[in-house]
């Protein structure tokens, strides 16, 4: 049963507080990998470099067939994610707008009694965070093709004064373009752990902390991140 000492709407104290502590995760762990202290970086920190490095290569590199490939299968992965998050959004909406299959899964499940609206607004927060997920993998995608035509017009000559600023510039849009698709893929991992909310909101409690702790292992303290440290670019 709801809270009856504290309600916003169909939502108890206890769904306001997992709500908001999932917000805070999602955000927290975005600006940490994203800002990381310079004396531990992110394995995206450390990605960058990897990037800027391959920018650097590139202009010495005949043919580019490599680099082609590359672009194409970074493009691939933004489309079939996009897609995905498309998906999940329509199969959301479509959940929501019937209330009594909403009510039908409570039943089979066994899960604890609420509101038709309550369970709207559980489900609707997952479709939110995939909503947010489909933006930021079609951005990324625009902003991969972006780095691949900015590549194209880097000269073939290596004397050309405008072939590593070129270069530099194609870097950076392949970062902002990482960036969007990882911030991407945070808001799948989050959408998924809101579904843990349709159990309860101890449950998305325990899903935040679980999916947060996870993020955070992978960019600060996986195998990848202790690969990446061995021979970084300068």
């Amino acid at each position: 049963m709801q809270d009856s000492a504290f309600l916003i709407g169909p939502l108890g104290s206890l769904d306001l507080a997992a709500l908001v502590l999932l917000v805070l995760c999602w955000l927290g762990i975005g600006w940490i990998t994203e800002h990381p202290p310079k004396s531990r970086p992110s394995v995206g920190v450390l990605m960058e470099g990897y990037r800027r490095e391959w920018m650097r290569q590139l202009v010495t590199r005949q043919p580019r067939i490599f680099d082609a490939g590359m672009m194409d299968g970074l493009r691939q992965s933004t489309t079939f994610f996009a897609s995905t998050a498309l998906i999940a959004i329509g199969g959301g909406l479509a959940l929501i707008g019937n209330p009594e299959r909403l009510n039908t899964l409570a039943s089979d499940l066994d899960l604890e009694t609420g509101t038709t609206l309550l369970w709207e607004a559980r489900v609707l927060a997952a479709v939110l965070f995939g909503a947010n997920a489909f933006l930021k993998f079609v951005w990324s995608h625009r902003l991969f093709g972006y780095a691949a035509i900015t590549m194209a017009s880097v000269p073939n000559e290596i004397d050309d004064p405008l072939a590593y600023p070129r270069a530099a510039q194609a870097a950076q849009i392949n970062i902002n373009a990482a960036k969007s698709f990882n911030r991407g893929l945070r808001s799948v991992y989050f959408a998924l752990a809101t579904l843990a909310w349709l159990a309860g909101p101890w449950a998305l409690i325990g899903a935040t902390v679980f999916t947060t702790a996870m993020l955070w292992r992978r960019e600060f303290a996986s195998v990848a991140r202790k690969a990446l440290l061995e021979n970084p670019p300068h």
